[in-house]
This record gives structure tokens, sequence and C-alpha cells, in this order.
């Protein structure tokens, strides 16, 4: 399996965390060198691992932002 490569663009913020120290966050992330997107998910202490997550467009996020909004 190819390694995935991101970076982390811009940390926007810490959603939670568990007691074993993983972090969910949102950031903005560029995989593989593609353009940035919003990403949700957890990461291990020192971000050496990570789970699953969500990768929200520009205009997803903004769909989701309105969507929030609305409760």
């Amino acid at each position: 399996m190819a390694e995935i490569k991101y970076e982390v663009i811009e940390h926007i913020g810490l959603l939670s965390e568990s007691a074993k120290g993983w972090k969910k966050e949102l950031n903005l992330i560029s995989w593989n060198g593609n353009a940035p997107k919003y990403d949700i998910r957890e990461w291990a202490p020192n971000r050496e691992k990570m789970g699953k997550g969500v990768t929200l467009s520009k205009e997803e996020f903004e769909a989701l932002k309105s969507l929030i909004n609305r409760l």
C-alpha cells in the first residue's frame, strides 16, 4: 500500500481528547500534495497514528456549518 503523505496547513481546534491521549481535531490538511481540505479525525499523541476521519471541501464545510447553525 502506498504511503499517505499529509501536511497540517492549519490546526483549527480540538474537539475532544480520550483517556489514552488520542485527540479528535478539526484541521486544514493537504493530502498527498493536493489542495487543502477540512478534516475531522482522531490523532494519536504526536500524530504518529491517525484514525478514520471525514474530509470536506470548502463547499461541504460551509454547508455543514449552515446545517449546524440551523439547530
